[in-house]
């Protein structure tokens, strides 16, 4: 979808408009979503923020998705002016900025995936520019330990997201630098956050979502603060707990735990297993799988380690640089 169309369907007569989720835990659907709230979302997040008439927003992600679609009504509702560039990996490269008229323009606010801005931190003239955005926010995908601290010292804040297409992008912040860096989200006003019997975070924001309560497959922890705010952090997704001879491991945990030590993108997931229900499984692009074993036997603990290794070309991903968790769950069960 480019600018033009969807300007052209957010000023038509009608009060909704159809957006798609991802697609990172299966195929991607349609949610027909109210205008009125995504201009609510936008109040909110530019009130948050401190942005202003006349400020400069970057618009680097596809207009497919709700992260994109929700730079442009930001820009409408306070009044920013919006800088477009073609979606890539690599949004503040010279070309890239060549699609604006001043491609040296300072930018107020961006929004990007992770992958866009791990590909910005390798080129130093790229990254020296996204030192200078005012308010950088990193959503669509997790945020792991390396890229944190590659932030950890920039000038300006850096934020982590959370939200989802229900809730028109995210409902909470944390900051990745500063004084106020945290692994702890927290909740816009107006949203209160709770755990259900599974563990799972659950979201009440009536400004922003038609459902009363939204429950997630996300399993959180809670903190109330001194104040008397709740915030929460993201432990896992509930279908990505992996039950092994009645041990509950989350994918996520791996994951995290192997980032500093695996070079090569991989993931991890599950198969049946006869004897334990299911079993671990990682899925890598190295060619090496001894040495990938070895790393997971030595960093590990022994109820963790991978029962199964796989060698892939390319790790499935989805459209906004998510694991496409669905098709590496494919691929290990018919492996």
């Amino acid at each position: 979808m480019t600018l033009q169309e969807f300007l052209a369907e957010w000023h038509n007569v009608s009060p909704t408009l159809t957006v798609h989720t991802s697609g990172s835990t299966g195929k991607p659907k349609p949610i027909c979503v109210e205008k009125a709230r995504m201009l609510n979302s936008a109040r909110i997040t530019c009130d948050f923020l401190g942005l202003e008439k006349g400020d400069t927003a970057l618009l680097c992600m596809p207009l497919d998705y709700i992260a994109g679609k929700m730079m442009v009504v930001r820009s409408i509702e306070r009044n920013l002016k919006l800088l477009s560039v073609k979606p890539s990996g690599n949004p503040l490269s010279n070309d890239s900025l060549a699609d604006l008229n001043n491609p040296d323009e300072s930018i107020t606010f961006a929004a990007m995936v992770p992958l866009q801005v791990f590909n910005t931190l390798k080129n130093k003239e790229e990254c020296e520019r996204l030192k200078t955005i005012k308010h950088l926010i990193i959503g669509g995908g997790s945020i792991d330990t390396e890229l944190s601290d590659q932030l950890k010292d920039f000038p300006n804040a850096v934020w982590s997201t959370y939200g989802m297409t229900e809730t028109l992008s995210h409902i909470a912040l944390r900051r990745l630098n500063g004084e106020e860096k945290s692994e702890w989200y927290t909740p816009f006003n107006g949203v209160k956050v709770s755990l259900n019997n599974d563990g799972c975070l659950t979201i009440a924001a009536p400004m922003v979502s038609q459902l009363p309560l939204l429950e997630t497959n996300d399993i959180a922890e809670l903190q109330q603060t001194a104040s008397g705010k709740t915030k929460f952090r993201i432990l896992g997704r509930k279908d990505n707990t992996i039950n092994s001879g009645g041990i509950k491991i989350q994918m996520e945990e791996i994951e995290r735990a192997l980032r500093p030590y695996l070079i090569a993108p991989f993931a991890i997931t599950k198969r049946p297993n006869k004897k334990f229900g299911e079993e671990i499984v990682l899925i890598t692009e190295s060619n090496s799988l001894d040495s990938v074993r070895s790393i997971c036997q030595d960093k590990l603990p022994r109820y963790w380690q991978p029962a199964f290794y796989k060698t892939v070309q390319s790790l499935p991903t989805t459209e906004t640089g998510k694991i496409a968790r669905a098709k590496v769950l494919e691929i290990a069960c018919n492996s």
